[in-house]
């Protein structure tokens, strides 16, 4: 698959003078538009646009600053209808207007050509089962984080550290009475940036999963905000992992969007993703279960 991401990625910058077509960068890579923008967002870190854009700005910027040709012409080479429109972007990625760097050789920002590798470390597994699941609720207090792809969030760090442990008692109780998987305290991450791009804003939830008519009276009178977040019911992939905290847990995600879904008649849907975690009494390794919801996707021919 990283093979055939590669190829696109040679596309793009093909491309560059000329509009970018994704279905096309797509068929090269055998996928959907779809799995194309979430597997690079998730490998990049970036939506696959702003990886264009800035690849585009730093070959422009290098003939800006070589001063062979006008920056008009530079500017309908990359694509942009009027020399504003073109300023306007190369400002946006270089902080500083095409003229103004052509005169006085300003040092500009570098977007490298991206190339996928695959390197295996370790002894991590992934299993996966696919469940059909009734609605159902999470229970839990909520807070708006960025997304990290790597290493610890700080925000979700200091937002968990936050919480009460009596509330936390008190929703595991609740977990433990209404007998829903995932059980136990999870966290669920929803209103995810469709690019997924690292530092975007994310809702994140505490909780426990509960059964829609469930009142969670267990945890009400807490000093903290307790909040419920409604979920249709449908189709969810449930993946498990073990291995070193948080790397196994961060790595799976990526080998699911990167892996999973390509080799697979599935695709995601909207909806919160859920995760539960069980670490070792030292926090070195931990046992993982994510839910992710997703839907079958339909051949072509049928309805």
């Amino acid at each position: 698959m990283l093979e055939r991401l590669n190829r696109s990625l040679e596309y793009v910058e093909e491309r560059l003078g000329d509009s970018v077509d994704v279905a096309e960068m797509a068929r090269i890579a055998v996928t959907s538009e779809y799995h194309l923008r979430r597997m690079f967002s998730a490998l990049a870190g970036m939506p696959l646009s702003e990886y264009v854009r800035r690849r585009r700005m730093t070959v422009a910027g290098a003939e800006v600053l070589a001063g062979r040709v006008s920056l008009l012409e530079i500017a309908v080479r990359y694509g942009y209808g009027s020399g504003e429109a073109f300023a306007r972007a190369f400002r946006a990625v270089h902080g500083v207007g095409p003229g103004e760097a052509r005169r006085r050789g300003a040092a500009l920002v570098s977007q490298p050509r991206l190339s996928f590798r695959l390197t295996v470390e370790g002894s991590s597994s992934m299993r996966y089962r696919v469940v059909d699941r009734p609605e159902f609720t999470v229970v839990g207090l909520k807070a708006r984080v960025p997304l990290v792809h790597s290493g610890p969030n700080q925000a979700i760090i200091d937002f968990v550290r936050g919480i009460d442990p009596a509330t936390n008692e008190r929703l595991a109780d609740l977990s433990e009475r209404s007998g829903q998987e995932p059980r136990g305290i999870v966290s669920v991450c929803d209103d995810l940036d469709p690019g997924r791009a690292e530092g975007t804003q994310l809702d994140y939830y505490q909780g426990v999963v509960t059964s829609p008519d469930a009142l969670p009276v267990a945890v009400d009178g807490g000093a903290e905000d307790i909040v419920r977040l409604p979920v249709p019911a449908g189709t969810w992939a449930v993946f498990t992992v073990s291995g070193p905290a948080p790397r196994a847990i961060q790595e799976l995600w990526r080998d699911v969007f990167v892996e999973w879904f390509p080799s697979n008649p599935y695709r995601g849907r909207p909806g919160p993703e859920i995760l539960r975690t069980r670490l070792s009494a030292d926090g070195t390794e931990a046992d993982a279960e994510l839910w992710l919801p997703v839907e079958r996707e339909q051949k072509q021919g049928q309805g």
